[in-house]
């Protein structure tokens, strides 16, 4: 019996009598079948119902089955075509396989040889529906993203300038008010004053590293090889601003080169190094780790510190956008920094994770593709 009782094979053979016992031969097996023994017929009835399989005879007077099988797949694309052929026609059945049939069987038939044929059929009919749902699923999604991308763009545009603007306006009213009636405030309300100028620039960084995790995920990616060496000193150069006055003991091993996007790449650094150094302000002297290794099919980058620590119970939230795991009284911050991170290195196909235990320090690691 077919695997599907309800396929529907349209049979094309200008002998009768052949095209007649076919669809008898079949119906007995759980097909639906039509038969015609003219091509052009078989074209209209194409019109009107939708068929699985088209079997056509390759020598016909009226429309050869190559022909016939070129027609019938402009009517309808998921139609999977077999040509029937005696046996001294074999090569132009090849042929006419390289013109879109997908097999054929020989005449006379043999229905053990011709069951197979037709379940590899449907097999493949199925495949080119599922593909087909699939590919238009694809395509509503891209469309999906793509609004959804143009939404983001509008609400960073809102908050590059909507909230920005009441912000500049508090910071200067502020100063203002600091200078104008400076002499005459209380202890109280000076500090008052201090409050709303860092509040306002925390918003203000929060602002920026919103923004910036926005565009991570819609900025073009430029792969090229990049010596991590290199990179390494240089962000390490470009973060002795916060290094100033510390001793801090860098432990440096020897990092491979990465197919990655440079730019993005010294973001990770930074985020991560910025860190090490944030975390192990308590500590002196600072000791901070960078090495790397290779793993099967990954490149392993970790950065170790004798810092502050965190609880490993908590371990899941560390990337997590506005996740925070000490207070911000003791280390400023965003929450949004690891967030870009793992952001960043999802895009290149890696993966990011931490190791830590209280006072004892942190670990971080990312992994590139190789």
């Amino acid at each position: 019996m077919a695997e599907n009782p309800r396929a529907k094979i349209l049979i094309v053979d200008d002998e009768a009598a052949q095209m007649k016992a076919l669809c008898d031969t079949l119906k007995d097996h759980g097909y639906e079948t039509t038969g015609f023994v003219s091509a052009q017929a078989a074209l209209k009835a194409l019109e009107e119902t939708k068929f699985n399989l088209l079997l056509t005879d390759l020598m016909m007077p009226e429309m050869d089955g190559i022909s016939l099988l070129q027609a019938a797949g402009q009517k309808d694309p998921n139609l999977v075509g077999i040509i029937m052929t005696g046996e001294g026609t074999i090569t132009t059945a090849v042929e006419a396989m390289k013109s879109g049939a997908l097999d054929y069987i020989l005449k006379p038939f043999k229905l053990k040889a011709i069951l197979p044929v037709l379940d590899r059929a449907l097999a493949v009919q199925r495949l080119r529906h599922e593909n087909a749902v699939l590919e238009r699923r694809v395509r509503e999604r891209t469309a999906e993203l793509e609004s959804a991308n143009k939404e983001l763009e509008a609400f960073s545009y809102s908050v590059s300038h909507d909230l920005r603007a009441p912000l500049r306006h508090i910071d200067g009213f502020a100063g203002l008010l600091a200078k104008s009636a400076g002499p005459t405030l209380s202890e109280t309300d000076k500090r008052y004053l201090d409050l709303i100028a860092n509040s306002v620039s925390q918003m203000g960084h929060l602002i920026d590293d919103l923004l910036d995790f926005s565009r991570m995920g819609r900025a073009e990616m430029r792969r090229t090889q990049v010596n991590l060496q290199d990179l390494l000193e240089q962000v390490i150069q470009e973060l002795q601003p916060e290094t100033e006055g510390r001793n801090i003991v860098w432990k440096k091993g020897p990092l491979p080169s990465v197919q990655a996007d440079p730019s993005l790449l010294r973001q990770v650094l930074s985020n991560l190094l910025f860190n090490a150094i944030k975390y192990t302000r308590p500590r002196d002297p600072a000791e901070i780790e960078i090495g790397g290794r290779i793993e099967g099919e990954e490149t392993v980058v970790f950065i170790r510190d004798n810092g502050v620590g965190f609880d490993m119970e908590y371990v899941d939230q560390l990337f997590g956008v506005f996740q925070r795991l000490h207070r911000k009284e003791d280390f400023e911050g965003t929450g949004i920094g690891l967030a870009n991170v793992r952001r960043i290195i999802a895009r290149h196909g890696g993966r990011t994770w931490a190791e830590g235990k209280v006072d004892e320090g942190a670990v971080f690691y990312f992994s590139l593709p190789r």
